[in-house]
C-alpha cells in the first residue's frame, strides 16, 4: 500500500492537470485554437528555459553520465527499429510513418521532468535523458514521414537541408545545448537571472499539460482503431517491458531508472500529430494514438512506477 500511495502521489497531480484541461475545453473557457497556442509556447518558451535551467543549475562535470546518455540514444534506436518493423503489419503503407512515429515518440521533455521533479524534487536527470532521446526523436520523425507519404519518396536534397535546419532550431535542443555549455563553462547565475528562470520555467509543467488536456477530442479514436491501439501498447508497455530489465541489469537505479522508465513509457507527445500534419500526412492514427496514450498513462505509468518501487529499484 505504501509502495502504491508513493506511486499515485506521482503520477495524479501530473493528470488532474490534464483533466483540468479538458473541463476548461469543455467549458469553453479554452478552445481549439487557445490550445494550440499554448502548446506551442510550452514548446518554444517555458519549456527550453525550464530545460535550461535544470542543465545549468547542476554540475554539468559531476552529473554528466556517458553510459545513461548512450542508453538513452541506443534505446531510442532500438524503439525506431522495433516500431519500423511492426509497422510491415499494416498493407496501408500510408498508416505505417505515423504508426512509427507515434510508436516511439513520448512526451519526454515535458513529463519527464515532472515526474522526476515530483518524485525526488529535482530533475538533474532529465535533461540529459531529453539529449539522448530529442535530437534522434525528430530526426527520425522527419525522416520516416517523408519516407512514407504518398506511397513513400526518397530523402532529397533540400528535405535534408529543412530538416538539419529545423533541429539546429529546436528550441528544446537550443535550451539544453545553452544550459549544458553555462554549466560546462561554471558561469555564475545572478540572483534576478535565477529568479527569472525559475518562474518562467515553473509555468511549463503545468500550462503544457492543461494544453494537452484541452486539445483531446474522443470522436477521431474511432476512426483507426487497430493501428492505435497496438501503437499504443508497444508506447505504454512494450518498450518498457523489452529495456527496462536491460536497464536494470546495467546498473541505472532511482532518477536514472525513473527518467528511462519516462522515455519508454510516456505518451506520444502531441508535436507529433502537428509534425505529420504538416508533411502531408492525414494525422488521424497519431491523434488517436496521442489520446489513448495520455490516458491510459495514468494507469500504465503509475504501475511501472509501483513495480520499480516495489522492487527497491527507485
Amino acid at each position: 500500500m505504501e509502495n502504491l500511495v508513493f506511486s499515485l502521489n506521482a503520477t495524479v497531480p501530473i493528470f488532474l492537470m490534464m483533466l483540468l484541461g479538458m473541463v476548461l475545453r469543455r467549458l469553453g473557457w479554452i478552445d481549439g485554437k487557445a490550445a494550440d497556442w499554448l502548446n506551442k509556447f510550452v514548446f518554444r518558451v517555458p519549456l527550453p528555459v525550464l530545460l535550461f535551467g535544470d542543465m545549468a543549475m547542476v554540475d554539468i562535470r559531476q552529473a554528466w553520465d556517458t553510459r545513461f546518455v548512450l542508453f538513452c540514444v541506443c534505446a531510442t534506436c532500438l524503439s525506431i527499429g522495433t516500431a519500423w518493423v511492426l509497422s510491415r503489419l499494416w498493407r496501408d503503407r500510408s498508416l505505417r510513418g505515423e504508426f512509427i512515429q507515434a510508436s516511439y515518440r513520448s512526451s519526454a521533455a515535458l513529463l519527464g521532468g515532472a515526474f522526476l521533479q515530483n518524485i525526488y524534487g529535482t530533475s538533474a536527470m532529465a535533461p540529459l535523458m531529453v539529449l539522448g532521446s530529442v535530437p534522434l526523436y525528430n530526426v527520425m520523425a522527419v525522416a520516416v514521414l517523408t519516407l512514407t507519404v504518398g506511397g513513400g519518396h526518397g530523402l532529397d536534397g533540400p528535405t535534408m537541408r529543412r530538416t538539419l535546419r529545423g533541429i539546429a532550431t529546436n528550441p528544446i535542443i537550443l535550451g539544453i545545448l545553452t544550459g549544458f555549455l553555462w554549466s560546462l563553462l561554471r558561469l555564475p547565475m545572478p540572483v534576478i537571472m535565477d529568479k527569472a528562470v525559475t518562474s518562467l520555467g515553473g509555468v511549463a509543467t503545468p500550462l503544457g499539460l492543461m494544453a494537452m488536456g484541452a486539445s483531446f477530442d474522443v470522436k477521431k479514436v474511432r476512426g483507426c482503431l487497430g493501428p492505435a491501439v497496438t501503437a499504443a501498447f508497444m508506447k505504454l508497455v512494450g518498450f518498457c517491458a523489452l529495456l527496462m530489465p536491460l536497464a536494470v541489469v546495467m546498473g541505472f537505479r532511482d532518477q536514472q531508472l525513473t527518467a528511462i522508465m519516462v522515455m519508454l513509457g510516456s505518451a506520444t507527445t502531441i508535436s507529433s500529430f502537428t509534425m505529420a500534419r504538416s508533411m502531408g500526412h492525414e494525422g488521424t492514427l497519431t491523434a488517436a494514438t496521442v489520446m489513448l496514450t495520455t490516458l491510459l498513462s495514468a494507469v500504465t505509468v503509475t504501475g511501472w512506477i509501483w513495480l520499480l518501487r516495489s522492487m527497491g529499484y527507485i
